[in-house]
């Protein structure tokens, strides 16, 4: 069950310093040329109908692309349609099991995912899902969603080498919020320093100005400007009128006691939330802002208060690339998440061209090395969840910039 949806602050406390490992070793890249259809079947379930019809049709268009890619001719992609649903996933599935197929690929949502599982496990068909909730992977089901917790390491981690030490995060009082205070906690023990103030917020109230006043500490700093001019109107001397003079352009008085603050949304949340953080004196010039791949989208430059900030998501030359073909081919740019489908799609047709014959085990899916697709080198392990290399990358107007690249290759390899 989700925690109870309400506001509130909290302060607290976290140790000490692991150093970064550097990367050695070699991956399995996904390497083009032909294809189309036949004997090997791969079952790629998205909602092809539904209120989420758009998103299942841009994942299916960005399969197609790497179908022809990189697919043999004896590799065949067979769509089935989830209509969104749970139970149309379930249907999904076990139509996909009665028509002989080898690997599932989705669905995208958590709860589809949970639907699809029993069904896949029961024929023995392993299920690489689009989901982001590590509650429906293991025992067969894989997940390439993007996790939040790799990209809090990967920006805690960053931070660090940039000399901050003192966290703060800004989260909506659900189970999504938990998750991302318990990332923020492990991260900060690895790394070093501290999480010295969290403050949640009610997901379903639009103006969470309240939350930010208080985790800005803006009444008391407010007040403390005040007691300050009134002390130096009192003195009435050359000293303290310039002291005033100097006073005009400071809002509050006194420092926070965070230099780095996480604010893990994205879209129409991230836009509304950030412009709080100035207004109550919490200045993106002191305080380094931090995100997720959420923030990762350029038009989220347009926002004053997000420029220079950092967040961790896949690394964006490829993927810009994959876009600008995707364009050419369908007319529209794709939606974000069909980068997913574009990558499980060549990891099957990799893995069914394997020395030996077609070949889908957890062993096979599970590679040491991984694989390298639009969003960067990833690897599957056996808990079912997806390890990504990430790049940190800063927010600009209307651009993002590559301020750390991603590994190209997993430590020990």
């Amino acid at each position: 069950m989700p925690d109870e949806d309400t506001s509130e602050i909290e302060e607290v406390l976290l140790p000490p310093d692991l150093e970064e490992k550097p990367a050695t070793g070699s991956t399995l890249r996904l390497i083009p040329p032909p294809g189309v259809y036949a004997e090997i079947r791969i079952a790629l379930l998205l909602p092809l109908t539904g209120p989420h019809a758009a998103l299942g049709a841009s994942m299916q268009h960005a399969a197609e692309m790497a179908l022809f890619d990189i697919a043999e001719k004896d590799f065949s992609l067979m769509p089935y349609d989830t209509k969104g649903t749970d139970a149309g996933a379930r249907a999904a599935a076990i139509k996909a099991v009665e028509d002989g197929v080898e690997l599932i690929l989705g669905p995208v949502f958590a709860a589809s995912v949970a639907a699809v599982a029993p069904e896949a496990r029961r024929a023995g068909v392993p299920v690489v899902g689009f989901s982001t909730d590590r509650s429906v992977a293991g025992n067969g089901v894989f997940l390439l969603g993007f996790l939040p917790k790799d990209e809090i390491d990967r920006i805690v981690g960053f931070a660090r080498s940039r000399g901050h030490q003192r966290f703060a995060a800004l989260v909506p009082n659900n189970a999504y919020g938990t998750r991302i205070v318990e990332a923020l906690g492990v991260a900060v023990g690895r790394y070093g320093g501290a999480v010295v103030r969290v403050a949640r917020y009610n997901a379903r109230v639009a103006d969470i100005s309240d939350v930010v006043r208080r985790l800005a500490n803006y009444a008391e700093r407010k007040e403390r400007l005040e007691a300050q001019r009134r002390m130096l109107t009192a003195r009435d001397d050359e000293a303290s009128r310039l002291a005033l003079k100097r006073l005009e352009r400071y809002e509050t008085l006194g420092d926070l006691p965070f230099d780095a603050i996480l604010l893990p949304e994205g879209g129409d949340r991230l836009k509304s939330m950030a412009p709080l953080l100035p207004f109550y004196d919490i200045d993106p010039v002191k305080i380094r802002l931090l995100g997720t791949s959420q923030w990762d989208d350029p038009s989220l430059g347009t926002e004053p208060a997000l420029v220079g900030g950092w967040f961790a998501a896949s690394p964006p030359k490829k993927r810009d690339d994959f876009i600008e073909r995707y364009k050419q081919i369908y007319g529209t740019p794709p939606l974000r998440l069909a980068t997913l489908a574009y990558d499980a799609t060549a990891l099957a047709a990799v893995l069914s061209r394997s020395e030996g014959g077609a070949d889908f085990s957890i062993s096979a899916l599970t590679a040491p090395n991984g694989f390298d697709g639009i969003d960067g080198i990833f690897r599957l392990d056996e808990s079912g969840l997806a390890e990504r290399g990430l790049s940190v990358l800063q927010m600009e107007r209307n651009r993002v910039r590559v301020l750390s690249p991603a590994l190209t290759i997993f430590p020990g390899n």
